[in-house]
């Protein structure tokens, strides 16, 4: 099958589209131009991505639970306490019953169950953007978002709260001031947040959210 063009306003999802004047191309799967275009190259190109992304969500998954265990079992900092790793950084034992960061702090067991319906639809509508998501840097950030929401939704379900670990600090005269406490979950999900707002302004075209 030839190539498909949609004039100049964007691709159709899964081929290419006119978006130069001349014989160039734009490949909404590897975000390139080339001459010509091929169908088939573009499919390969689309699924590269999502392979990407999943492999993005698995590996945010695995290292927020290993670091969440040896904190826990290995570290044993519920008894250790807080451990200095350096004059502004520490590791402590924060049992988070929000959001990330802390934020929006209760206990109340509708509260939770209405957060816990809340991740799972999030989980669910960020993987149906990351399967219609065009380029590598939406997907791979769409990757961390998913990863680091399911690891933090474990340990809701596994410990009845959110392992926060992370605590940076400043000493300024003898105040103190404390950043959120916060684990690598938490680290993935800005880092994806910030990245798709990096690849929202790089004019490339992504596929719309569900």
């Amino acid at each position: 099958m030839g190539p498909r063009f949609r004039g100049d306003d964007g691709p159709l999802c899964g081929g290419w589209a006119r978006l130069r004047g001349d014989d160039s191309v734009f490949c909404c799967g590897c975000s390139g131009y080339s001459r010509g275009g091929n169908d088939a190259l573009c499919e390969r190109a689309m699924r590269s991505p999502l392979r990407l992304g999943v492999i993005a969500a698995i590996v945010t998954l695995a290292l927020d639970q290993a670091s969440k265990l040896w904190l826990l079992y290995g570290l044993d900092i519920g008894h250790r306490g807080t451990v200095k790793v350096t004059p502004f950084f520490d590791l402590v034992l924060a049992w988070n019953i929000g959001i990330s960061f802390g934020w929006f702090q209760n206990d109340n067991a509708a509260a939770q169950i209405a957060l816990m319906i809340v991740k799972v639809l999030a989980v669910i509508a960020l993987a149906i953007w990351m399967t219609r998501s065009h380029t590598v840097i939406a997907t791979v950030a769409l990757g961390f978002i998913i990863g680091g929401a399911i690891g933090n939704g474990i340990d809701r379900l596994a410990y009845g709260a959110v392992v926060d670990f992370a605590l940076f600090h400043v000493q300024i005269g003898e105040n103190t001031y404390n950043w959120y406490v916060f684990n690598l979950a938490d680290v993935a999900i800005v880092a994806g947040v910030m990245a798709l707002l990096y690849d929202s302004f790089r004019g490339v075209p992504a596929a719309k959210v569900p």
